[in-house]
């Protein structure tokens, strides 16, 4: 069984440990009821999600999901063009933002979904992504990725994503040399996120800003309340979890 990460808490002098789960959900085409139940066993304060559904009633559909795991609606969904956050009721949200990405003629739009939480006196950006197939559009989505967690008004920032390439990647390079990149700082659980019916390769990620403790970081692989036959149902990817703890400020 997996060592357990930290649970959620308060310190006394202001700053928060916090739970964050990246789960691609392929539109949720697959089993629902799993992908609910894996969610609600990771306990995650944030949940940064790709591929939530965009089409007839998406709105509908990215709630049932929220409720049957514990989270409510941040941001995002078809109005960011996939990526979505969900938030545990733990959250004191400041503020909302989805936004589209320029679109490339030929190819899918992308595009974030940002917000700004507090927990405690612990206050940060946080921003889910799902990366472009094409590896130079993707590298400039990396690129706006980074200007956006640079822009001023938090002090700490978390982004995670599904980013279509491996640690060896231009992109994924650019991005861990900004940020630390969770899992190579504190691996924790299995390390591969795709495909759960044969894990080879990591795509999926979490990062975090210079002055983010991270206590623990990986595919939540043994989890009490996470079976094979749940991850291998619930959707295309293996989701990653970290714990993280965030200064107050």
């Amino acid at each position: 069984m997996t060592t357990p990460l930290p649970t959620s808490r308060t310190e006394p002098d202001g700053s928060a440990v916090i739970r964050v789960l990246s789960y691609n959900i392929r539109s949720m085409r697959d089993d629902t009821e799993a992908l609910a139940r894996v969610i609600r066993a990771c306990a995650p304060d944030l949940v940064l999600v790709q591929e939530a559904p965009r089409f007839f009633r998406w709105r509908k559909k990215l709630a049932r999901l929220a409720a049957a795991s514990g989270q409510v609606i941040l941001s995002g969904g078809a109005t960011a063009s996939g990526p979505a956050l969900l938030s545990s009721l733990r959250a004191t949200v400041e503020h909302t933002e989805d936004v589209l990405l320029p679109l490339t003629p030929g190819l899918h739009r992308r595009g974030f979904a940002t917000a700004v939480v507090r927990f405690g006196r612990a206050r940060l950006g946080v921003l889910s992504c799902h990366l472009s197939l094409q590896k130079d559009e993707r590298y400039e989505q990396g690129g706006m990725l980074l200007d956006r967690l640079a822009a001023p008004g938090t002090p700490y920032a978390i982004a995670g994503g599904d980013l279509n390439e491996r640690p060896g990647g231009r992109t994924f390079k650019r991005l861990a040399t900004e940020f630390q990149d969770c899992w190579a700082v504190a691996p924790w659980g299995g390390e591969y996120t795709s495909t759960p019916a044969e894990p080879h390769q990591r795509i999926d990620a979490l990062f975090a800003t210079e002055g983010i403790e991270v206590l623990g970081c990986g595919v939540p692989l043994g989890l009490p309340g996470i079976t094979e036959a749940d991850l291998r149902a619930a959707t295309d990817h293996l989701p990653v979890l970290a714990a993280l703890r965030v200064p107050a400020v």
